[in-house]
């Protein structure tokens, strides 16, 4: 039974801004981790999304604890990176509202593809949080034998909204893409998570429901960068206008 990602958020067209854990040791980590949640929420991000990029997960429970107590006026979520199990254990814990995991289907052998399933779904009946999970996610491999159309429905049975990206970190989720996932899964939320830009953002917007905004938020527009207000802005000024069409 599928939850409701998209109800979670006030507005439409979710924008959801990335945390890499980003420092040169905890404290820097957790410094940082409070500067960034802080501009997004000034400048007008739907929700956060804390994930174990450059950091751990020690330091990810830390930032969720900070969070939590904080009472945000955002959603926030959660991508414990390799660990999936880890994800739910601390949406549980730190009640966040959604979980990322970067690929829900076709990145296991065929034989491999009861066991994940059966592990989606006792996961997600024992959590409340949403899950949003990658079909053909960047880096990660494709084992699958079956179409991506195929490999789709089944995302649709393990999770509450579908991950698109381009090849890598960054890089351009491209329009046939978007237009291809979200032809299949139909009101189905597909959410573009790599690779939107100020020139893409309103037709990639125009189709896909969502967006985890990560690299272009940065100063550098890289991930290894830091979060730059003026960019987050950008964003959230086109996507503003976009919902008042």
């Amino acid at each position: 039974m599928s939850k409701d990602f998209l109800s979670l958020f006030q507005n439409e067209k979710p924008i959801i801004g990335m945390i890499h854990l980003k420092g040169k040791d905890d404290e820097d980590v957790f410094e940082r981790a409070k500067k960034e949640i802080a501009i997004y929420i000034e400048h007008g991000v739907d929700g956060i999304i804390l994930e174990t990029y450059f950091g751990n997960y020690y330091q990810l429970e830390r930032i969720l604890e900070y969070v939590e107590k904080s009472n945000l006026p955002v959603v926030y979520g959660i991508n414990c990176l390799n660990v999936d199990h880890l994800g739910f254990h601390l949406a549980n814990k730190y009640h966040a509202q959604f979980v990322q995991i970067d690929s829900v289907v076709g990145h296991v052998k065929e034989r491999d593809e009861p066991s994940l399933h059966e592990f989606f779904k006792i996961e997600r009946e024992n959590s409340d949080a949403c899950l949003i999970g990658g079909v053909r996610f960047k880096y990660q491999p494709v084992l699958s034998s079956h179409t991506v159309e195929e490999d789709l429905k089944t995302a649709m049975t393990r999770c509450d909204g579908i991950c698109v990206t381009g090849e890598a970190t960054g890089e351009n989720t491209s329009i046939e893409k978007i237009k291809q996932f979200k032809d299949t899964v139909g009101d189905f939320p597909v959410i573009v998570a790599a690779g939107i830009t100020k020139e893409t953002l309103e037709e990639q917007m125009s189709i896909a429901d969502a967006a985890i905004i990560g690299s272009y938020f940065k100063d550098t527009r890289i991930d290894t960068g830091d979060v730059c207000a003026e960019h987050v802005k950008e964003i959230t000024d086109i996507i503003k206008r976009m919902r008042g069409k």
